[in-house]
């Protein structure tokens, strides 16, 4: 949830009373404020990129450049925010779609004011959820690129369950050698333990 401010929110909608009412319900409550208004999907894009919203609402079923099209389209651009796709009865199956794809969450109309405030609520948590994943592998790889090719070979043998003698075996290397490969990588990689270096990799 964006702390300490009200959360920006683009809506996109052909219909002018359906998004006059969506700006009702939402700035009514106080912590949301409607940044802008879509009729069409290229009008969507071209406002997320100049108003850059921390929320996008948009009905999937929109003439010209449908949701799926414009989620696309912002992913593509490298414009990462989370998106609540309204829909109709007929188009839950296209917002599951987009919610594999990335988006967040989506509302089924009709829908109660409280349950609009939930999915918004819901669609930053996860969005703040995603973005401290993706930190977190970012890191994991920023480490894993420092490491040598030897380096690699003990991690890999590491994951399949091998012994420090067995490495050595496979590797025709001294367990003098794997012993010092395995120093440098858990210092490389930063774990403090054998549990801690598994659980970074599976972060990869």
């Amino acid at each position: 949830m964006v702390s300490g401010k009200e959360v920006r929110v683009l809506v996109a909608d052909d219909h002018t009373m359906f998004r006059e009412g969506i700006r009702l319900l939402l700035e009514t409550r106080g912590e949301f404020e409607v940044v802008g208004e879509a009729a069409t999907g290229d009008e969507a894009v071209e406002l997320t990129r100049s108003l850059r919203p921390d929320v996008v609402i948009m009905d999937i079923g929109m003439p010209g450049m449908n949701g799926l099209e414009l989620q696309r389209k912002l992913v593509d651009e490298k414009i990462d925010l989370p998106i609540v796709f309204i829909t109709g009865h007929g188009n839950v199956q296209m917002a599951v779609g987009a919610m594999q794809a990335g988006a967040v969450n989506f509302l089924e109309k009709p829908f109660h004011e409280q349950e609009l405030w939930d999915s918004i609520r819901k669609a930053l948590e996860l969005d703040e959820q995603y973005r401290r994943r993706r930190k977190r592998r970012q890191r994991v790889e920023e480490r894993f690129i420092r490491l040598t090719r030897g380096e690699r070979q003990v991690l890999d043998l590491i994951l399949d369950g091998k012994y420090n003698k067995e490495m050595a075996v496979e590797l025709e290397l001294s367990v003098r050698t794997i012993e010092d490969r395995r120093s440098r990588l858990m210092q490389k990689m930063e774990a403090g333990s054998v549990a801690e270096l598994v659980q970074l990799a599976m972060t990869r």
